[in-house]
Protein backbone atom coordinates (compact mmCIF):
# COMPACT_ATOMS: atom_id res chain seq x y z
CA UNK A 1 0.00 0.00 0.00
CA UNK A 2 1.55 3.27 -0.67
CA UNK A 3 0.80 6.49 1.49
CA UNK A 4 -1.94 7.66 -1.10
CA UNK A 5 -4.14 4.55 0.10
CA UNK A 6 -3.48 4.97 3.85
CA UNK A 7 -4.36 8.55 3.54
CA UNK A 8 -7.45 7.44 1.69
CA UNK A 9 -7.92 5.28 4.41
CA UNK A 10 -7.96 7.64 7.30
CA UNK A 11 -9.99 9.52 5.32
CA UNK A 12 -12.65 7.83 4.65
CA UNK A 13 -12.81 5.45 8.47
CA UNK A 14 -12.22 8.65 10.32
CA UNK A 15 -15.10 7.99 12.45
CA UNK A 16 -13.76 4.55 13.38
CA UNK A 17 -10.86 6.72 14.82
CA UNK A 18 -12.86 9.12 16.13
CA UNK A 19 -14.51 7.07 18.32
CA UNK A 20 -11.69 4.77 19.58
CA UNK A 21 -9.94 7.45 20.71
CA UNK A 22 -12.69 8.76 22.71
CA UNK A 23 -12.99 5.55 24.20
CA UNK A 24 -9.46 4.93 24.78
CA UNK A 25 -9.77 8.92 26.52
CA UNK A 26 -13.19 7.93 28.19
CA UNK A 27 -11.29 4.88 29.42
CA UNK A 28 -8.32 6.42 31.18
CA UNK A 29 -10.35 9.26 32.67
CA UNK A 30 -12.49 6.53 34.27
CA UNK A 31 -9.39 4.72 35.48
CA UNK A 32 -7.99 8.27 37.32
CA UNK A 33 -11.14 8.72 38.97
CA UNK A 34 -11.76 5.16 40.07
CA UNK A 35 -7.71 4.86 41.24
CA UNK A 36 -6.82 5.05 44.56
CA UNK A 37 -4.90 8.18 45.42
CA UNK A 38 -1.33 7.31 46.44
CA UNK A 39 1.11 9.54 48.29
CA UNK A 40 4.93 9.59 48.95
CA UNK A 41 7.13 10.72 51.38
CA UNK A 42 11.25 10.45 51.52
CA UNK A 43 13.72 10.06 54.24
CA UNK A 44 17.49 11.06 52.71
CA UNK A 45 20.08 8.99 54.49
CA UNK A 46 23.77 9.85 54.33
CA UNK A 47 26.34 6.72 54.62
CA UNK A 48 29.84 7.51 55.92
CA UNK A 49 33.08 5.17 57.17
CA UNK A 50 35.03 5.82 59.83
CA UNK A 51 37.87 8.18 58.66
CA UNK A 52 41.74 7.78 57.65
CA UNK A 53 45.04 9.18 58.64
CA UNK A 54 46.08 9.97 54.78
CA UNK A 55 44.86 11.26 51.90
CA UNK A 56 44.78 7.67 50.30
CA UNK A 57 42.78 6.30 53.78
CA UNK A 58 40.13 8.89 53.27
CA UNK A 59 39.66 8.44 49.59
CA UNK A 60 39.19 4.49 50.30
CA UNK A 61 36.90 5.80 52.71
CA UNK A 62 34.25 6.94 50.26
CA UNK A 63 34.09 4.54 47.87
CA UNK A 64 33.80 1.81 50.80
CA UNK A 65 30.80 4.27 51.38
CA UNK A 66 29.54 4.19 48.24
CA UNK A 67 29.78 0.69 47.45
CA UNK A 68 27.54 0.64 51.43
CA UNK A 69 24.87 2.74 49.63
CA UNK A 70 23.60 -0.31 47.49
CA UNK A 71 23.73 -2.82 50.60
CA UNK A 72 22.09 -0.58 52.99
CA UNK A 73 19.31 0.44 50.00
CA UNK A 74 18.92 -3.37 49.70
CA UNK A 75 18.88 -3.50 53.99
CA UNK A 76 16.58 -0.59 53.34
CA UNK A 77 13.73 -2.67 51.97
CA UNK A 78 13.37 -6.03 53.29
CA UNK A 79 11.02 -7.30 55.68
CA UNK A 80 13.51 -7.82 58.84
CA UNK A 81 13.44 -4.05 58.97
CA UNK A 82 10.01 -3.65 58.14
CA UNK A 83 9.10 -5.75 60.99
CA UNK A 84 11.61 -3.81 63.37
CA UNK A 85 9.36 -0.86 62.54
CA UNK A 86 5.63 -2.52 62.95
CA UNK A 87 7.50 -2.72 67.03
CA UNK A 88 7.34 0.43 66.99
CA UNK A 89 4.99 1.72 65.02
CA UNK A 90 1.38 0.27 65.03
CA UNK A 91 -0.14 0.19 61.70
CA UNK A 92 -3.98 -1.60 62.12
CA UNK A 93 -2.29 -5.00 61.26
CA UNK A 94 -0.19 -4.74 58.61
CA UNK A 95 2.32 -7.19 58.11
CA UNK A 96 6.11 -6.72 57.05
CA UNK A 97 5.83 -8.31 53.58
CA UNK A 98 3.06 -5.48 53.54
CA UNK A 99 5.01 -2.70 54.61
CA UNK A 100 8.00 -3.94 52.55
CA UNK A 101 5.98 -3.62 49.40
CA UNK A 102 5.03 -0.08 49.73
CA UNK A 103 9.08 1.29 50.92
CA UNK A 104 11.36 1.40 47.89
CA UNK A 105 15.04 3.23 48.15
CA UNK A 106 16.87 4.89 45.39
CA UNK A 107 20.35 6.35 45.16
CA UNK A 108 22.46 8.56 43.02
CA UNK A 109 25.42 7.36 41.28
CA UNK A 110 28.55 8.49 42.34
CA UNK A 111 27.35 9.15 45.98
CA UNK A 112 26.68 8.54 49.55
CA UNK A 113 23.04 9.60 49.80
CA UNK A 114 20.03 7.76 49.02
CA UNK A 115 16.06 8.31 49.39
CA UNK A 116 14.07 5.91 50.99
CA UNK A 117 10.31 6.52 49.80
CA UNK A 118 7.42 4.92 51.25
CA UNK A 119 4.12 5.22 48.93
CA UNK A 120 0.58 5.23 50.91
CA UNK A 121 -3.02 6.53 50.52
CA UNK A 122 -2.58 8.49 53.44
CA UNK A 123 0.29 11.02 53.46
CA UNK A 124 0.60 11.45 57.37
CA UNK A 125 1.35 7.54 57.68
CA UNK A 126 3.21 7.52 55.06
CA UNK A 127 5.63 10.36 56.66
CA UNK A 128 5.54 8.37 60.11
CA UNK A 129 6.78 5.44 58.08
CA UNK A 130 9.46 6.94 56.60
CA UNK A 131 11.54 8.42 59.31
CA UNK A 132 10.55 5.03 61.16
CA UNK A 133 12.36 3.18 58.58
CA UNK A 134 14.84 6.13 58.86
CA UNK A 135 15.63 5.54 62.50
CA UNK A 136 15.31 1.50 62.52
CA UNK A 137 18.02 1.59 59.76
CA UNK A 138 20.44 3.77 61.84
CA UNK A 139 20.32 1.53 64.47
CA UNK A 140 20.14 -2.01 62.41
CA UNK A 141 23.53 -0.45 60.47
CA UNK A 142 24.91 0.54 63.65
CA UNK A 143 24.23 -3.21 65.63
CA UNK A 144 25.80 -5.12 62.18
CA UNK A 145 29.25 -2.30 61.86
CA UNK A 146 30.16 -2.68 65.38
CA UNK A 147 32.88 -5.22 65.72
CA UNK A 148 31.98 -8.16 68.04
CA UNK A 149 34.65 -7.19 70.75
CA UNK A 150 33.65 -3.54 70.95
CA UNK A 151 34.67 -0.57 69.55
CA UNK A 152 33.23 2.20 67.01
CA UNK A 153 31.77 0.72 64.22
CA UNK A 154 33.31 0.91 60.72
CA UNK A 155 30.68 2.62 59.04
CA UNK A 156 27.02 3.95 59.56
CA UNK A 157 24.12 5.23 58.21
CA UNK A 158 22.35 8.65 59.20
CA UNK A 159 19.39 10.09 58.25
CA UNK A 160 20.07 13.89 56.32
CA UNK A 161 16.54 14.69 55.72
CA UNK A 162 13.62 14.25 57.83
CA UNK A 163 10.14 13.08 55.61
CA UNK A 164 7.35 15.30 54.99
CA UNK A 165 3.74 14.81 54.62
CA UNK A 166 3.08 15.69 51.06
CA UNK A 167 -0.24 17.42 49.76
CA UNK A 168 -0.35 16.39 46.02
CA UNK A 169 -0.69 12.69 45.02
CA UNK A 170 1.82 10.89 42.86
CA UNK A 171 -0.98 8.38 41.00
CA UNK A 172 -3.46 8.73 39.51
CA UNK A 173 -1.71 11.60 37.13
CA UNK A 174 -4.87 12.27 35.21
CA UNK A 175 -3.05 14.34 32.58
CA UNK A 176 -0.76 11.80 31.59
CA UNK A 177 -3.28 8.91 31.65
CA UNK A 178 -5.49 10.88 29.25
CA UNK A 179 -2.11 11.88 26.90
CA UNK A 180 -1.29 8.53 27.00
CA UNK A 181 -4.55 7.28 26.44
CA UNK A 182 -5.29 9.39 23.45
CA UNK A 183 -2.18 8.15 22.32
CA UNK A 184 -2.57 4.66 22.58
CA UNK A 185 -6.43 4.99 21.06
CA UNK A 186 -5.11 6.75 17.81
CA UNK A 187 -2.71 4.43 17.51
CA UNK A 188 -5.25 1.43 18.02
CA UNK A 189 -7.96 3.19 15.85
CA UNK A 190 -5.44 3.51 12.97
CA UNK A 191 -4.90 -0.28 13.11
CA UNK A 192 -8.68 -1.36 13.16
CA UNK A 193 -9.78 0.77 10.18
CA UNK A 194 -6.64 0.11 8.09
CA UNK A 195 -8.08 -3.72 8.88
CA UNK A 196 -11.20 -2.61 8.37
CA UNK A 197 -10.33 -1.64 5.26
CA UNK A 198 -8.78 -4.45 4.65
CA UNK A 199 -11.58 -6.74 4.99
CA UNK A 200 -14.07 -4.66 3.62
CA UNK A 201 -15.05 -6.29 -0.08
CA UNK A 202 -17.65 -3.70 -1.11
CA UNK A 203 -17.54 -1.47 -4.57
CA UNK A 204 -15.99 1.66 -3.56
CA UNK A 205 -14.10 2.72 -7.30
CA UNK A 206 -13.49 2.86 -10.65
CA UNK A 207 -10.55 0.60 -9.97
CA UNK A 208 -12.14 -2.00 -8.19
CA UNK A 209 -14.99 -2.20 -10.48
CA UNK A 210 -12.42 -2.58 -13.34
CA UNK A 211 -10.13 -5.41 -11.47
CA UNK A 212 -13.21 -7.27 -10.47
CA UNK A 213 -15.66 -7.05 -13.67
CA UNK A 214 -13.69 -6.07 -16.30
CA UNK A 215 -15.73 -3.76 -17.68
CA UNK A 216 -15.81 -0.02 -17.38
CA UNK A 217 -17.35 2.02 -15.56
CA UNK A 218 -19.66 4.61 -17.64
CA UNK A 219 -21.42 6.15 -14.99
CA UNK A 220 -21.50 7.49 -11.05
CA UNK A 221 -24.51 8.71 -9.72
CA UNK A 222 -24.03 10.34 -6.31
CA UNK A 223 -26.44 10.43 -4.02
CA UNK A 224 -29.14 12.62 -2.92
CA UNK A 225 -31.54 12.21 -0.31
CA UNK A 226 -34.39 13.65 -2.25
CA UNK A 227 -35.04 10.99 -4.51
CA UNK A 228 -36.02 8.69 -1.50
CA UNK A 229 -39.39 11.27 -2.14
CA UNK A 230 -38.80 11.75 -5.79
CA UNK A 231 -37.29 8.87 -7.95
CA UNK A 232 -37.18 11.24 -11.22
CA UNK A 233 -34.67 14.14 -11.67
CA UNK A 234 -36.00 17.09 -12.68
CA UNK A 235 -33.91 18.48 -15.28
CA UNK A 236 -35.20 21.62 -15.23
CA UNK A 237 -34.72 22.10 -12.20
CA UNK A 238 -30.86 24.27 -11.46
CA UNK A 239 -30.85 23.09 -7.89
CA UNK A 240 -31.10 19.37 -8.83
CA UNK A 241 -27.81 19.97 -11.32
CA UNK A 242 -25.57 17.55 -9.76
CA UNK A 243 -27.98 14.71 -10.25
CA UNK A 244 -29.14 15.84 -13.43
CA UNK A 245 -26.04 15.94 -14.83
CA UNK A 246 -24.94 12.90 -13.56
CA UNK A 247 -27.15 11.32 -15.87
CA UNK A 248 -26.72 13.44 -18.49
CA UNK A 249 -22.80 11.91 -18.77
CA UNK A 250 -24.35 8.43 -18.23
CA UNK A 251 -26.32 8.94 -21.27
CA UNK A 252 -23.40 10.37 -22.87
CA UNK A 253 -21.06 7.71 -22.55
CA UNK A 254 -23.39 4.96 -23.62
CA UNK A 255 -23.78 6.81 -26.60
CA UNK A 256 -20.32 6.67 -27.55
CA UNK A 257 -20.03 3.66 -25.93
CA UNK A 258 -20.28 1.78 -29.17
CA UNK A 259 -19.68 4.14 -32.01
CA UNK A 260 -20.38 1.98 -34.29
CA UNK A 261 -22.99 -0.14 -32.91
CA UNK A 262 -24.65 2.20 -30.29
CA UNK A 263 -26.74 0.45 -28.33
CA UNK A 264 -30.72 0.86 -28.59
CA UNK A 265 -32.51 -1.94 -26.18
CA UNK A 266 -30.62 -1.72 -22.76
CA UNK A 267 -31.26 -3.97 -20.26
CA UNK A 268 -31.01 -1.54 -16.53
CA UNK A 269 -29.80 -4.36 -13.76
CA UNK A 270 -28.06 -5.20 -10.36
CA UNK A 271 -26.47 -7.79 -8.99
CA UNK A 272 -28.93 -7.68 -5.58
CA UNK A 273 -32.20 -5.32 -4.69
CA UNK A 274 -32.22 -2.28 -2.94
CA UNK A 275 -29.28 -0.84 -5.21
CA UNK A 276 -30.60 2.02 -7.74
CA UNK A 277 -31.69 0.40 -10.87
CA UNK A 278 -34.81 0.94 -11.08
CA UNK A 279 -34.26 4.90 -10.42
CA UNK A 280 -31.20 4.80 -13.00
CA UNK A 281 -33.59 3.49 -15.47
CA UNK A 282 -36.07 6.02 -14.94
CA UNK A 283 -33.49 8.52 -15.28
CA UNK A 284 -31.58 7.36 -18.06
CA UNK A 285 -35.05 7.25 -19.79
CA UNK A 286 -35.89 10.74 -18.91
CA UNK A 287 -32.18 12.60 -20.18
CA UNK A 288 -32.63 10.46 -23.42
CA UNK A 289 -36.09 11.61 -23.90
CA UNK A 290 -34.52 15.61 -22.78
CA UNK A 291 -32.24 15.35 -25.96
CA UNK A 292 -34.77 14.60 -28.01
CA UNK A 293 -34.90 10.79 -28.59
CA UNK A 294 -38.22 8.79 -28.62
CA UNK A 295 -37.70 6.90 -25.72
CA UNK A 296 -40.05 3.79 -24.17
CA UNK A 297 -39.61 3.10 -20.88
CA UNK A 298 -40.29 -0.75 -19.86
CA UNK A 299 -41.03 -2.29 -16.50
CA UNK A 300 -39.13 -5.44 -17.19
CA UNK A 301 -38.92 -6.83 -13.15
CA UNK A 302 -42.15 -9.07 -13.11
CA UNK A 303 -41.64 -10.10 -9.29
CA UNK A 304 -41.81 -6.44 -7.92
CA UNK A 305 -42.32 -3.90 -10.46
CA UNK A 306 -41.69 -0.22 -9.42
CA UNK A 307 -41.66 1.95 -12.47
CA UNK A 308 -45.37 2.05 -12.12
CA UNK A 309 -45.33 3.37 -8.60
CA UNK A 310 -43.15 6.03 -9.60
CA UNK A 311 -44.39 7.14 -12.66
CA UNK A 312 -48.60 6.27 -11.86
CA UNK A 313 -48.81 4.06 -14.42
CA UNK A 314 -51.56 1.61 -14.85
CA UNK A 315 -50.67 -1.45 -14.29
CA UNK A 316 -53.24 -3.73 -14.64
CA UNK A 317 -51.82 -4.11 -18.37
CA UNK A 318 -48.62 -4.19 -19.43
CA UNK A 319 -45.54 -6.74 -20.42
CA UNK A 320 -47.09 -9.67 -19.18
CA UNK A 321 -50.18 -9.20 -21.16
CA UNK A 322 -48.37 -8.53 -24.33
CA UNK A 323 -45.91 -11.91 -23.50
CA UNK A 324 -49.11 -13.66 -22.58
CA UNK A 325 -50.60 -12.85 -26.51
CA UNK A 326 -53.58 -10.90 -24.65
CA UNK A 327 -53.06 -7.35 -25.88
CA UNK A 328 -50.56 -5.75 -28.87
CA UNK A 329 -47.70 -3.49 -27.54
CA UNK A 330 -49.71 0.01 -29.05
CA UNK A 331 -52.23 -1.29 -26.51
CA UNK A 332 -50.27 -1.09 -23.40
CA UNK A 333 -48.29 1.57 -24.39
CA UNK A 334 -48.75 4.62 -22.05
CA UNK A 335 -47.99 8.29 -22.43
CA UNK A 336 -45.81 10.33 -19.70
CA UNK A 337 -45.60 14.14 -18.64
CA UNK A 338 -41.73 13.55 -20.01
CA UNK A 339 -41.93 15.11 -23.60
CA UNK A 340 -40.42 12.18 -25.73
CA UNK A 341 -40.93 9.28 -22.93
CA UNK A 342 -43.75 6.60 -23.07
CA UNK A 343 -44.14 3.83 -20.84
CA UNK A 344 -45.23 0.42 -20.39
CA UNK A 345 -46.06 -1.24 -17.52
CA UNK A 346 -45.47 -4.57 -15.68
CA UNK A 347 -48.99 -6.05 -15.95
CA UNK A 348 -50.43 -8.52 -13.70
CA UNK A 349 -47.71 -10.72 -11.82
CA UNK A 350 -47.26 -13.88 -14.02
CA UNK A 351 -46.17 -16.97 -12.54
CA UNK A 352 -43.42 -17.85 -14.44
CA UNK A 353 -41.50 -14.58 -15.31
CA UNK A 354 -38.52 -16.33 -16.42
CA UNK A 355 -39.97 -17.93 -18.99
CA UNK A 356 -42.32 -15.46 -20.61
CA UNK A 357 -39.17 -12.96 -20.44
CA UNK A 358 -36.90 -15.66 -22.19
CA UNK A 359 -39.69 -16.44 -24.93
CA UNK A 360 -39.74 -16.00 -28.75
CA UNK A 361 -42.51 -13.45 -27.93
CA UNK A 362 -40.23 -11.54 -25.32
CA UNK A 363 -37.60 -11.14 -28.78
CA UNK A 364 -40.41 -9.97 -30.83
CA UNK A 365 -41.62 -7.79 -28.61
CA UNK A 366 -38.15 -5.81 -27.93
CA UNK A 367 -37.80 -6.05 -31.91
CA UNK A 368 -41.28 -3.87 -32.12
CA UNK A 369 -40.06 -1.32 -29.53
CA UNK A 370 -36.85 -1.27 -31.28
CA UNK A 371 -38.64 -0.09 -34.97
CA UNK A 372 -40.64 2.29 -32.91
CA UNK A 373 -38.41 4.34 -30.61
CA UNK A 374 -34.83 5.00 -30.47
CA UNK A 375 -33.98 3.98 -27.37
CA UNK A 376 -35.74 0.95 -25.11
CA UNK A 377 -34.71 1.09 -21.26
CA UNK A 378 -35.59 -1.91 -19.69
CA UNK A 379 -35.72 -1.95 -16.19
CA UNK A 380 -35.10 -5.58 -15.07
CA UNK A 381 -34.84 -7.47 -11.78
CA UNK A 382 -31.73 -8.24 -9.88
CA UNK A 383 -29.31 -10.48 -11.34
CA UNK A 384 -27.89 -13.00 -8.25
CA UNK A 385 -31.83 -13.98 -6.90
CA UNK A 386 -33.54 -14.56 -10.36
CA UNK A 387 -32.17 -15.17 -14.07
CA UNK A 388 -35.27 -13.04 -15.20
CA UNK A 389 -32.85 -9.78 -16.49
CA UNK A 390 -30.07 -12.59 -17.85
CA UNK A 391 -32.32 -14.73 -20.14
CA UNK A 392 -33.86 -10.78 -21.12
CA UNK A 393 -30.67 -9.29 -22.18
CA UNK A 394 -30.06 -11.62 -24.82
CA UNK A 395 -32.95 -10.30 -26.17
CA UNK A 396 -31.59 -6.73 -25.82
CA UNK A 397 -28.06 -5.02 -27.09
CA UNK A 398 -26.74 -5.02 -23.58
CA UNK A 399 -27.10 -4.53 -19.94
CA UNK A 400 -26.16 -2.05 -17.74
CA UNK A 401 -24.98 -3.32 -14.37
CA UNK A 402 -25.77 -1.19 -11.54
CA UNK A 403 -23.67 -1.21 -8.39
CA UNK A 404 -24.23 0.43 -5.10
CA UNK A 405 -21.41 2.22 -3.39
CA UNK A 406 -20.28 0.82 -0.33
CA UNK A 407 -23.07 -1.53 -0.57
CA UNK A 408 -22.19 -4.19 -3.15
CA UNK A 409 -19.70 -6.77 -2.71
CA UNK A 410 -16.89 -7.73 -4.87
CA UNK A 411 -17.73 -11.43 -5.40
CA UNK A 412 -21.33 -10.34 -6.32
CA UNK A 413 -20.45 -8.44 -9.12
CA UNK A 414 -18.28 -10.81 -10.09
CA UNK A 415 -20.63 -13.25 -9.86
CA UNK A 416 -23.13 -11.19 -11.60
CA UNK A 417 -20.56 -10.65 -14.54
CA UNK A 418 -20.32 -14.55 -14.76
CA UNK A 419 -23.61 -15.08 -15.39
CA UNK A 420 -24.09 -12.59 -18.21
CA UNK A 421 -21.10 -14.03 -19.49
CA UNK A 422 -22.02 -17.88 -19.55
CA UNK A 423 -24.86 -17.45 -21.01
CA UNK A 424 -23.40 -14.86 -23.89
CA UNK A 425 -24.92 -11.54 -22.67
CA UNK A 426 -23.38 -8.39 -23.72
CA UNK A 427 -22.46 -6.17 -20.37
CA UNK A 428 -22.34 -2.63 -21.37
CA UNK A 429 -20.59 -0.95 -18.29
CA UNK A 430 -21.02 -0.52 -14.87
CA UNK A 431 -22.91 2.16 -12.83
CA UNK A 432 -21.58 3.38 -9.35
CA UNK A 433 -24.55 4.60 -7.87
CA UNK A 434 -25.34 6.44 -4.63
CA UNK A 435 -22.02 7.99 -4.39
CA UNK A 436 -20.95 9.97 -1.48
CA UNK A 437 -21.05 13.75 -3.03
CA UNK A 438 -19.52 15.72 0.60
CA UNK A 439 -16.80 17.79 -0.17
CA UNK A 440 -13.52 17.20 -1.24
CA UNK A 441 -14.36 13.11 -1.29
CA UNK A 442 -12.01 10.74 -3.35
CA UNK A 443 -14.70 9.03 -5.30
CA UNK A 444 -17.08 12.42 -6.36
CA UNK A 445 -17.04 15.81 -6.93
CA UNK A 446 -19.23 18.42 -6.85
CA UNK A 447 -18.20 21.86 -8.33
CA UNK A 448 -21.69 23.56 -7.86
CA UNK A 449 -21.57 25.32 -11.01
CA UNK A 450 -24.94 26.95 -10.30
CA UNK A 451 -26.95 29.54 -12.52
CA UNK A 452 -27.08 32.84 -11.72
CA UNK A 453 -30.31 34.07 -9.69
CA UNK A 454 -29.85 37.49 -10.54
CA UNK A 455 -30.22 36.98 -14.28
CA UNK A 456 -34.24 36.75 -15.74
CA UNK A 457 -35.41 33.14 -16.34
CA UNK A 458 -36.88 32.43 -19.78
CA UNK A 459 -40.38 31.51 -19.51
CA UNK A 460 -41.82 28.37 -21.23
CA UNK A 461 -45.13 29.21 -22.90
CA UNK A 462 -47.74 26.54 -22.10
CA UNK A 463 -48.82 24.24 -23.90
CA UNK A 464 -52.76 23.48 -24.49
CA UNK A 465 -53.50 20.11 -23.44
CA UNK A 466 -55.13 17.81 -25.67
CA UNK A 467 -59.14 18.11 -26.34
CA UNK A 468 -61.32 15.32 -25.28
CA UNK A 469 -61.90 12.70 -27.63
CA UNK A 470 -64.45 10.02 -27.91
CA UNK A 471 -64.49 6.27 -26.51
CA UNK A 472 -62.43 4.57 -29.22
CA UNK A 473 -64.52 1.63 -30.76
CA UNK A 474 -61.58 0.49 -32.20
CA UNK A 475 -57.38 1.23 -31.99
CA UNK A 476 -57.37 2.50 -35.19
CA UNK A 477 -55.35 5.50 -34.61
CA UNK A 478 -57.69 9.24 -34.58
CA UNK A 479 -56.55 12.20 -36.48
CA UNK A 480 -55.58 14.79 -33.53
CA UNK A 481 -57.16 17.61 -33.04
CA UNK A 482 -55.86 20.62 -33.85
CA UNK A 483 -54.78 22.25 -30.43
CA UNK A 484 -55.37 26.39 -30.12
CA UNK A 485 -51.97 28.91 -31.60
CA UNK A 486 -50.26 29.89 -28.92
CA UNK A 487 -49.35 33.82 -29.10
CA UNK A 488 -45.14 33.59 -29.94
CA UNK A 489 -43.16 34.69 -32.61
CA UNK A 490 -42.73 32.35 -35.44
CA UNK A 491 -40.09 30.58 -36.41
CA UNK A 492 -38.65 30.23 -39.93
CA UNK A 493 -39.04 26.22 -40.06
CA UNK A 494 -40.88 23.48 -38.66
CA UNK A 495 -39.31 21.32 -35.76
CA UNK A 496 -38.08 18.04 -37.10
CA UNK A 497 -38.65 16.60 -33.91
CA UNK A 498 -42.59 16.99 -35.03
CA UNK A 499 -41.63 15.82 -38.34
CA UNK A 500 -40.42 12.27 -37.76
CA UNK A 501 -43.03 11.80 -34.22
CA UNK A 502 -44.16 7.82 -33.96
CA UNK A 503 -47.41 6.81 -34.78
CA UNK A 504 -47.47 4.82 -31.87
CA UNK A 505 -47.17 8.33 -29.77
CA UNK A 506 -51.18 8.57 -30.05
CA UNK A 507 -52.00 11.96 -29.36
CA UNK A 508 -49.02 12.80 -27.63
CA UNK A 509 -47.12 13.09 -30.70
CA UNK A 510 -49.30 15.61 -32.55
CA UNK A 511 -47.69 18.86 -34.15
CA UNK A 512 -47.59 21.75 -32.44
CA UNK A 513 -47.89 24.72 -34.01
CA UNK A 514 -44.70 26.72 -35.50
CA UNK A 515 -45.44 29.81 -33.42
CA UNK A 516 -44.19 27.63 -29.85
CA UNK A 517 -40.94 26.43 -31.83
CA UNK A 518 -38.95 29.43 -30.87
CA UNK A 519 -38.83 28.59 -27.50
CA UNK A 520 -37.29 25.78 -25.18
CA UNK A 521 -39.00 22.41 -25.49
CA UNK A 522 -42.16 23.15 -23.50
CA UNK A 523 -43.19 20.64 -20.67
CA UNK A 524 -46.01 18.80 -21.02
CA UNK A 525 -49.43 19.19 -19.28
CA UNK A 526 -49.86 17.82 -16.21
CA UNK A 527 -53.11 16.72 -17.25
CA UNK A 528 -53.14 13.38 -17.11
CA UNK A 529 -54.19 11.34 -20.84
CA UNK A 530 -57.17 10.42 -21.45
CA UNK A 531 -56.59 8.03 -24.89
CA UNK A 532 -54.90 5.72 -21.74
CA UNK A 533 -58.25 5.63 -19.42
CA UNK A 534 -60.38 5.44 -22.63
CA UNK A 535 -59.11 2.24 -23.40
CA UNK A 536 -60.54 -0.72 -22.34
CA UNK A 537 -57.57 -2.63 -21.85
CA UNK A 538 -55.65 0.18 -19.41
CA UNK A 539 -58.50 0.12 -17.78
CA UNK A 540 -58.32 -1.14 -13.87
Amino acid sequence: MEIQDYLRILKARWIIIAVTVIVAILGALGASLLTTPLYESSARMFVSTSGGASVSETYQGNLTSQQLVASYSELATSEALAARVLNVLPLGGMSSSQLASKVTASSTPDTVLFNLTVTDPSPERARDIANALATELTEQVRELETPANGGDPAAGVKTFQQAEASSTPVSPKTTRNLALGAAVGLLLGIALAVLRDRLDNTIKGRREIEAISGKALVGTIPFDKERKVHPAVDFQDLTQSASAEAFRELRTNLQFLEVDHPPRVIVVTSAIPSEGKTTTALNLAISLAEAGHHVVLVEGDLRRPRISKYMGLIGSVGVSTVLAGQAKVDEVLQPTKYEGLQAMASGPIPPNPSELLGSEASRAMLVELRSKFDYVIVDGAPLLPVTDSAVLTTHADGALLVTRYGHTKSNELSRSIGNLDTIGAHVLGVVLALTPSKKGDMYSYSYNYAADTNLPKQVTPPVPAPAPQAPAASLSPVAPPTPAPVHAPPSPQPSPRSASASPAAGPRTAEAPQETESYARPRRSETPPRNGLENPRLRK
